[in-house]
Formats: C-alpha cells, sequence, structure tokens
C-alpha cells in the first residue's frame, strides 16, 4: 500500500471537491499573479503612452509570453485606472459640392496582396488654441502605413499634393498605383490629378456618403485623434508638427499594434508581405455585362439633356459626371453579351 493517497481519495476523505480543492490552491497567492501582470500592463501602457486598450495590451501581454485573458487584462486596467482615452466625435471636411471631374471607384474592386497597389487619402482638421489647422495622410491600403502626410493653416489642394509629394518620394511606386479619396475639391482639382498623372498613378473616388472604401484612412485619423491630439496640448503648429511627426514615423507605423493586422505593426506587416518581384498585382474583378447593361432598363442622366442610359444593376456607381480617362481596361470576353456579326444583342 502507497505511503500517500492520491488527490481525489483525499478529497473524498476531507468532505470536498477536487475541483473545490484546485480552487483553494489557486487563491492561496492570488495576488502574486495579479501583480505580475499588473507590472507588464503598467509597463505596456507606460510604452504606449496610455494608446492602447485593453485588447491590444492583451496582444501585446501574448507577444511577451503571457497568455492573460482579455477579460482579466479589462479588470486591471479598470482597476489601476489605466482605460485608454475615450474618443470624441468625428468632423468630417469634404467639399464635394463642385464641378470637377469624378472618378471611378476602383478601389472596391481591388484584392490586395502587396504594398504599392492601393493608395488611400484623406483630409481632418485639429483645432489648437487660438487657430484651426489641417492634416493630410495618404495610407497603403495593404499595410495600413502612413506613407506621406502634411500639416498646414489652409484646406488648399497644396496641403494634399505636398502629402502625396511626400507619399511618392518615400515610396517610389510604380505605374498602375491606384489612388483612392473621397470626392472633396481638393482632390478632384487639376493641379492633384496633374501629379497623379504625372507618376501614372490611377484616381479612383467613393461615392457620396459611402466612405467605406476609405475607412482605413479615416481609421487612422480617428486613431490619431484618440491616442496623441486629445491626449496633449500643443503651443502652436511647429510643436503640433513635431508631436505628429513622432507618432506617426516613430509610433503608428513602427510599434503600435494594429487589430486588422492580426495585431501586427505596419512595419511588421509589410517585412511579412512576399516582394514586389514576386507578387502577382492587385486583382481587379468586374460585374458580368449582362448584370450591369441590362437591355430593358433605362435611366436619364441628370444633365438635362434627356439622354437615355442604361441603368447600373449591382454596381456602386452610375456612369453620370465620371471620368474613367486615367485607365480604359479591357472587358473580359465572358464579360461581353453574346451578340451577332452585325453587333446587335442576340434576342432573347
Amino acid at each position: 500500500m502507497p505511503d500517500t493517497l492520491g488527490v481525489e481519495p483525499m478529497c473524498r476523505l476531507a468532505g470536498v471537491s477536487r475541483a473545490g480543492f484546485y480552487r483553494f490552491l489557486g487563491q492561496s497567492h492570488p495576488q502574486e499573479g495579479d501583480m505580475e501582470v499588473r507590472s507588464a500592463i503598467q509597463q505596456i501602457v507606460v510604452e504606449h503612452r496610455n494608446r492602447y486598450g485593453y485588447r491590444r495590451v492583451t496582444a501585446e501581454l501574448r507577444r511577451r509570453g503571457m497568455p492573460v485573458n482579455h477579460k482579466r487584462v479589462a479588470r486591471l486596467m479598470r482597476e489601476d485606472n489605466l482605460l485608454a482615452v475615450q474618443p470624441r466625435s468625428f468632423v468630417a471636411t469634404t467639399d464635394s459640392d463642385h464641378q470637377l471631374e469624378v472618378y471611378l471607384n476602383l478601389a472596391k474592386r481591388m484584392k490586395l496582396n502587396g504594398v504599392n497597389q492601393l493608395w488611400v487619402a484623406d483630409i481632418t482638421y485639429i483645432r489648437l488654441r487660438g487657430e484651426f489647422v489641417y492634416l493630410a495622410v495618404v495610407l497603403d491600403a495593404f499595410s495600413r502605413k502612413v506613407v506621406g502626410w502634411e500639416l498646414d493653416r489652409t484646406l488648399a489642394a497644396r496641403l494634399p499634393v505636398a502629402a502625396l509629394a511626400r507619399a511618392i518620394a518615400e515610396r517610389k511606386p510604380g505605374s498602375g498605383l491606384v489612388h483612392h479619396s473621397d470626392r472633396g475639391v481638393q482632390y478632384a482639382s487639376a493641379e492633384y490629378i496633374a501629379v497623379l498623372r504625372q507618376h501614372q498613378i490611377l484616381p479612383s473616388m467613393s461615392r457620396p456618403a459611402n466612405p467605406y472604401d476609405n475607412a482605413s484612412c479615416e481609421s487612422f485619423m480617428k486613431t490619431l485623434k484618440q491616442e496623441e491630439i486629445y491626449a496633449g496640448q500643443y503651443r502652436d503648429i511647429d510643436d503640433l508638427r513635431s508631436n505628429i511627426e513622432q507618432f506617426i514615423d516613430r509610433y503608428y507605423n513602427r510599434h503600435r499594434l494594429h487589430s486588422a493586422l492580426g495585431y501586427k505593426t505596419p512595419q511588421e506587416y509589410e517585412d511579412a508581405a512576399p516582394p514586389a518581384a514576386g507578387s502577382p498585382g492587385a486583382s481587379v474583378s468586374f460585374f458580368r455585362h449582362g448584370e450591369i447593361y441590362p437591355p430593358d432598363v433605362r435611366k436619364r442622366t441628370g444633365s438635362g439633356l434627356g439622354t437615355p442610359l442604361p441603368a447600373l444593376i449591382g454596381t456602386d456607381e452610375s456612369p453620370v459626371g465620371y471620368s474613367s480617362a486615367g485607365w480604359s481596361p479591357p472587358e473580359p470576353a465572358s464579360a461581353s453579351p453574346t451578340a451577332n456579326q452585325s453587333g446587335a444583342q442576340t434576342p432573347k
């Protein structure tokens, strides 16, 4: 007969359950485990200047070899008053009431597999003590990395043009890159479009009240304001510029974990991507011709000329007011309707 009893016979003799016994052992020194996790949380919060919420803190803890539950992290952060700065309302700065040329939405149809395939751009305002200033940014949609930005006191076209020039100088993209933005007058201006065409970049624009194709850029603006702007005070535009440069170039691109990237930083995500030489390039999907141009549906233009045009079914835009001057992709053979030798469509 063995000298010692197992856990289960001892629990029966003591009249306690096995689960209760193990629970008692775990609660003998409950604060020691919490203190270790608390210490790591404090370190992460300090490193990221109180920008991380409990989900990113949890992800960072796991990266450091501490397999903790996000509910536990949220509880500890709440008890230690370490929850991230809460967001404020976001204000748009888009003026799309203009007569400038508007371009087809190409971003909606793209499936990315590498960098420099799709850039997204946006503008936001920042309120200082005595003035409003404006920030224009350009992101690589594949990695969410900020590749260009500019801060100025004006909303004129020179603001986004400077951000775009900075992105081009930094990334040196090849031809075929798609640049997506809203329909703001700055992005539709002749000055901005000229820069895109000079570098063989294809313009793409969202339809009104549909910002989802530009969501990654707007998400960055929200993050910037929540984690940097609202948490600081700035003497003037030069002080703000210095802090934004540090946030973008040294923190956001290289150290901040991004949930959409599997809790990797934008730089880590790009480093893990296949090299451009081995990438097949982004794929673009098009709707079938019969779905886009049904022969029995007609729609009049808004120009007042009364010219009948086929209605668009299943797409996100109307052809009225759009331009495809920057790019005219060949239509797939499978997308063409059945036609006879004269070119007329075969009746059903």
